[in-house]
């Protein structure tokens, strides 16, 4: 081909979440009965009432332009729910709504972020945070965590990672791919290194706050002292079950979030309007479904974690929100079934793909080679037919 394609494109690459879920289709597309354990989606229906707010917006003709930042009415009850549940005073100039949290995230770090800049990131981590980092030309600086401290990162280790190029911490509590959620202590903890480095902006994303198994969500920005550089995101997609809605929002300081708004008014301009006359209903309606929904989530977590237990040799922290188990896999590294040698976690998710006909995600794309994540967004009748595969699977590797 004489087209030239920018040389942007080789600075990143494919979600590898996205790479397996479309590898399940092509498999399916043959007949193949593909259970799927890697894609990060609530199996739940959109509650009742979020439906009848968008069918009536429809009704209503909310069919035009919107203001780049979101419906004025909608950042306010962006305002409210964060109050109501975190505890935070934010107005209307805080919040930029976005078509979805991924967009939401690229806002920030091309609004934050010049070539050369170094980006901290504990891993495990969400596979876009890196490679979005690279789209603006910053470098991303990823930072090992331990499973015994439940892949969360400790302030000696921050500390440790901070240079006169560190430019912005970017991070996720409950965690995706990990599970882990931080405490307020935790998170104090971190604050105080973060006070000694004034100008690093903190970025957390909080997108699976609904989805928490002990108890409150804490929000880093409830620490006085660092919330004037602290940038929330957040979204619709995990809690209420509206993943192709596309709708995720910031609450930061009003420069950065007038300086998203710039961004966004050259990419996508305002989010749909049907979707966000439906998100006003999701964020001050009623919340029991999200509550059911986390009821459900903790019950098919307590399942998994026994179906874990019962795979030889992996080894696994506790999730303790979002919808994933993150086991360390790697003592089926150099084993084979005769044919096939598994080498590294690609190669096992791929065999458990092509042989198990389950689709899981290497940890190498989150940061850390020596898992992989499965998801327990699915029933608990095709989640235990998963397992019972993976082992049988598992059983034909020697050596």
């Amino acid at each position: 081909m004489s087209i030239q394609i920018s040389s942007l494109l080789d600075r990143f690459a494919e979600p590898e979440t996205l790479k397996m879920a479309k590898l399940g289709r092509e498999l399916r597309a043959k007949g193949i009965d593909v259970i799927d354990l890697s894609l990060g989606e609530p199996d739940f229906d959109t509650p009742i009432h979020i439906k009848e707010a968008a069918k009536k917006a429809v009704d209503d003709n909310y069919s035009h332009y919107t203001p780049v930042a979101g419906y004025l009415d909608l950042r306010e009850a962006v305002c409210a729910k964060l109050k109501r549940d975190n505890g935070l005073d934010y107005a209307a100039e805080n919040i930029v709504v976005s078509t979805g949290a991924k967009q939401s995230l690229a806002n920030l770090i091309l609004a934050l972020v010049d070539a050369g800049d170094e980006v901290i990131i504990p891993a495990p981590f969400w596979v876009t945070y890196s490679e979005l980092v690279r789209i603006a030309g910053g470098v991303p600086v990823i930072i090992p965590t331990k499973m015994e401290n439940g892949f969360k990162l400790t302030a000696g280790e921050l500390k440790a990672a901070i240079t006169s190029k560190s430019r912005v911490f970017l991070f996720s509590s409950p965690c995706n791919p990990s599970g882990s959620v931080y405490s307020r202590e935790e998170l104090a903890q971190l604050v105080n290194v973060f006070e000694q480095y004034p100008s690093l902006a903190i970025i957390s994303d909080e997108i699976y706050e609904y989805i928490n198994f002990v108890g409150k969500h804490e929000s880093i920005a409830q620490f006085a002292s660092v919330k004037d550089r602290v940038m929330i995101v957040n979204g619709l997609s995990k809690g209420y079950a509206m993943t192709g809605y596309r709708l995720g929002y910031i609450a930061a300081p009003v420069a950065v979030a007038k300086a998203c708004e710039k961004l966004q008014g050259q990419f996508t301009s305002g989010t749909n309007a049907v979707t966000q006359r439906a998100a006003i209903a999701a964020l001050i309606g009623d919340q029991q479904p999200t509550v059911e929904m986390n009821k459900e989530f903790e019950r098919r977590k307590k399942r998994v974690i026994e179906l874990v237990s019962e795979v030889p040799g992996w080894k696994l922290a506790e999730p303790d929100g979002a919808f994933y188990v993150f086991p360390d896999v790697s003592v089926y590294y150099g084993k084979s079934n005769g044919t096939e040698k598994i080498e590294n976690a690609d190669d096992l998710c791929m065999y458990l793909l092509n042989t198990a006909h389950v689709s899981t995600v290497t940890g190498r794309a989150f940061g850390t080679p020596n898992c992989i994540r499965l998801s327990f967004a699915n029933s608990l009748e095709k989640i235990e037919e998963a397992y019972r595969r993976i082992k049988k699977a598992l059983e034909a590797l020697k050596g």
